[in-house]
């Protein structure tokens, strides 16, 4: 390691995390911001928004709320963004999923505004981060945009959390065991003591969640709910703040922005396909360069997966029917010139990922 100038976006200014969070949260929402702009899309979460609004109102503020989300793609950002600014909204308040946590992140990077994220889910970590993911608005993955800080306020409530479906739990524990997969990958011989440590904190988040992942989505009033979905959404973060641009995802991202070029996959969250990844990238290191840990690792995380209900094959991705020039886009997708795809130590061309995507599914009867 050179003795240089790194930059870290760690954390979000402030975090408050546990029941009733939101509600203690006002007073500081309100001095961050008198007129937000709320941020969201879910019509399934429609009325958990309606009710931030009244809240809002009732700690002094003058919320506007957003309309015609649908990705966060310039398509939509640029609209709201004129919306936000027309109101006179002096702070941004994104509620929701992934993908409104990311565009709320990147509105108000654009608007100069303070930023503020209430997860409505434990489905990723991006109410934490300083990275905001950029689709296409029919959802197919772009690129993703360096933030110059972490949000000012994350509100991670737990009885918003709790509402979400179990599914998007699931979901999160997928994307957050692959910080250790493609951590130790690429990082795992870093020289950096703070990505070492990031390495070694995404092992231990591994950990916690096999242990207790099952019993987290068998009791959302457990201990063990709290312990997975903290560190789903919150420690995850943490994890790619410490570790920063040196601490990369690799195939399991990869292959997550392949598989939303096919409108097919659109139906399936986050973390969903980045775990189908993972066991792509294990397959990837077991058959490519002769890894027995990986073999290992992946008859583990198997029958895990499937006991979590997450996909682990092409079929349950959505894509029992694709054509295999379509399988083919995907790969030359996650395969493209810049991918994260292409830190691992090893050469991946497109015809090695397709057969590792159809060697998991291959795999479905064993484990």
């Amino acid at each position: 390691m050179t003795d240089s100038l790194q930059t870290h976006a760690i954390a979000p200014a402030l975090v408050l995390r546990g029941q009733g969070a939101w509600p203690q949260a006002l007073p500081r929402l309100v001095a961050l911001g008198q007129r937000p702009f709320l941020l969201g899309r879910s019509a399934s979460t429609y009325g958990l928004r309606q009710q931030l609004l009244v809240d809002l109102e009732r700690a002094g503020a003058s919320p506007v709320a957003s309309q015609g989300f649908r990705d966060c793609c310039d398509e939509d950002l640029v609209p709201l963004a004129e919306h936000a600014r027309t109101a006179g909204c002096d702070a941004l308040i994104a509620a929701g999923g992934g993908k409104v946590l990311d565009a709320g992140k990147l509105l108000a990077h654009r608007l100069g505004l303070p930023c503020i994220t209430v997860p409505t889910s434990a489905a990723t970590c991006a109410g934490w981060t300083a990275l905001a993911n950029v689709y296409t608005p029919e959802g197919a993955f772009l690129g993703d945009v360096a933030l110059a800080r972490c949000p000012d306020l994350l509100v991670f409530d737990h009885h918003l959390v709790r509402q979400a479906p179990a599914r998007t739990l699931a979901s999160g524990i997928a994307d957050a065991v692959a910080k250790w997969y493609e951590a130790s990958v690429s990082s795992g011989s870093s020289g950096d003591g703070l990505v070492q440590q990031a390495v070694q904190m995404s092992r231990l988040l591994r950990d916690l969640l096999l242990l207790e992942g099952e019993a987290a989505l068998a009791d959302p009033n457990s201990e063990a709910w709290v312990r997975v979905a903290e560190g789903c959404a919150l420690t995850a973060g943490l994890i790619g703040g410490i570790g920063g641009a040196r601490c990369r995802t690799v195939a399991a991202h990869a292959v997550h922005n392949g598989l939303t070029q096919l409108a097919a996959t659109h139906g399936q969250l986050h973390g969903e396909k980045v775990g189908f990844g993972v066991l792509v990238q294990l397959w990837l290191e077991e058959q490519l360069a002769g890894n027995r840990l990986a073999a290992q690792a992946r008859r583990q995380l198997l029958p895990f997966f499937r006991r979590l209900g997450l996909p682990t094959d092409l079929e349950a991705l959505g894509l029992g029917g694709a054509t295999l020039e379509e399988l083919r886009q995907v790969c030359r997708f996650a395969c493209r010139e810049g991918s994260d795809l292409h830190h691992l130590p090893f050469a991946v061309a497109p015809e090695d990922l397709l057969a590792a995507m159809v060697g998991a599914t291959a795999d479905r009867q064993q484990a």
